[in-house]
């Protein structure tokens, strides 16, 4: 398969992008420079807001309430891995002096940019290549670890922001199957990972570089208990446990700017918690600060070694999650510029320009993508539902009803598309063939919504609208 033109070995940052007010230019470890975003940021999975699209016979345009959901972000502080603090001198600083030195190499560079790329198998030969030859490496264990639980996530759409974004993911029923082999190998990584920087740690007390190998693990395993098993009390403790690891990298080396990452995080998440929730989750005596945990996170964007691209993901989440859409736009659009074959990072730009409210130009960009998908190893396995999904849902924001009616069916066709999401597809498509006066339509997507076995979720307002026609209210 080809999959399009992928980054030279040590091209992470963008060396394309023009110097403009909000933009700084770095140092690489060589002698050259790079211009990066000082915003930056987009893994958009926990979203907190709400989009509620409302139809009626005339045009609609799309409402929003954005909803603070307190446990989204109980969630959230699981996520928190490790992180860096930013030089004093952009003109001295030297980035091979504060991160383990097998993170620059070209193979460990190469592997990370078939994973920007969604190519989960082509990074994951390449870490355990790396691996194979560096048994001993707490970091290189924990970059497989990341590669096996981001591959899940994405398999089960949990990096998919719709799925935050229309249904609190933390009470709805939906079920996450994965398969039992998986589970077991990310658990057996983690422990791996975990025992290296101990003994490491053991051997050298000041040994940022183990440190922040194991809470970057330790950050990727409550990431997926939180999302594949929703178990937010453990995956909450785990993220703290990862950013004590961050903050004791920092005080080893104050530059050792990958560990910022946890600690903005966690600073941004905790101060989002009410204190009941704080207590509920055993976090109660830890601090936060919204603003300064989003500085962290610009800082480990610019100047991290590891982590740039992981904080500019969760830095657009935060950002949209405040419902400050043009800044959570610069920083994703800034990601898809530099990863354009990323399926997810492209379709994000179209999520946020949505949810900001630009319907005509969000469809456009949903329909790119979809474009873009057509062509023969473009994107790496893209789930296509993902993108007809949400242009559907922009075109019934903008009453293009026939449209979206089209694109919802588009959806449920798709050999991706999970049962949790064919059912609300088929609903909503429903829902617009009433709206359209095309009743038998409208009957025969009811009936395939509320059809036994599989998903229910949808159940009670297909079985509601087969009595009654659906009216925009």
């Amino acid at each position: 398969m080809s999959y399009g033109p992928v980054p030279a070995a040590g091209k992470w940052n963008n060396p394309d992008f023009p110097v403009t007010k909000g933009y700084s230019q770095l140092p690489r470890a060589s002698n050259d420079y790079v211009q990066i975003p000082r915003s930056i940021i987009s893994l958009e999975a926990l979203s907190s807001h709400r989009t509620q699209i409302l139809c009626g016979p005339r045009r609609r345009t799309i409402k929003r309430s954005v909803k603070f959901r307190p446990l989204v972000f109980a969630a959230l502080v699981a996520l928190a891995a490790a992180a860096p603090a930013v030089p004093t001198s952009a003109q001295t600083y030297d980035p091979a002096a504060h991160t383990d030195p097998i993170n620059l190499t070209p193979q460990v560079r190469e592997a990370h940019d078939h994973f920007y790329i969604l190519d989960y198998d082509g990074a994951l030969t390449r870490f355990e290549a790396i691996q194979k030859a560096n048994p001993q490496s707490p970091i290189v264990t924990a970059f497989i670890l990341q590669t096996l639980v981001f591959r899940e996530l994405y398999n089960q759409d949990l990096l998919d922001t719709t799925y935050y974004a229309h249904d609190s993911f933390l009470t709805n029923k939906r079920p996450v199957n994965v398969p039992q082999g998986a589970r077991d190998r990310i658990e057996s990584l983690t422990n791996s990972a975990i025992a290296l920087a101990d003994q490491q740690i053991k051997a050298n007390p000041n040994n940022a570089n183990a440190y922040f190998a194991r809470g970057y693990a330790r950050g990727m395993h409550a990431a997926f208990i939180t999302l594949a098993e929703h178990s937010y009390v453990a995956a909450a403790r785990q993220g703290l446990a990862a950013r004590n690891d961050s903050e004791q990298a920092l005080r080893i080396d104050p530059n050792y700017n990958d560990a910022k990452m946890a600690v903005g995080i966690q600073q941004f998440a905790v101060a989002s918690l009410p204190r009941f929730i704080r207590m509920v989750v055993g976090i109660a005596g830890v601090g936060g600060n919204k603003e300064k945990g989003l500085n962290l996170l610009r800082e480990s964007a610019a100047h991290g070694i590891v982590t740039p691209i992981e904080s500019r993901t969760a830095l657009s989440l935060f950002l949209r999650h405040d419902g400050r859409y043009p800044e959570a736009i610069v920083v994703q659009k800034g990601l898809a510029d530099q990863y354009p074959h990323d399926y997810l990072f492209r379709l994000e730009v179209a999520n946020l320009t949505k949810d900001s409210g630009n319907g005509p130009p969000a469809i456009a960009l949903y329909q790119q993508v979809i474009a873009d998908a057509q062509k023969s190893g473009y994107f790496v396995e893209p789930r296509l539902h993902m993108a007809y999904w949400g242009l559907a849902d922009t075109q019934r924001g903008q009453n293009q009803i026939a449209e979206a009616a089209q694109n919802y069916l588009n959806t449920a066709a798709q050999p991706t598309c999970s049962d949790w999401l064919r059912r609300r597809a088929q609903l909503n498509a429903g829902e617009m063939f009433d709206l359209l006066h095309q009743r038998d339509k409208a009957v025969q997507q009811y009936q395939l919504a509320s059809a036994g076995g599989g998903d229910q979720s949808q159940s009670d307002a297909a079985h509601r609208y087969l009595k009654t026609p659906y009216t925009g209210h």
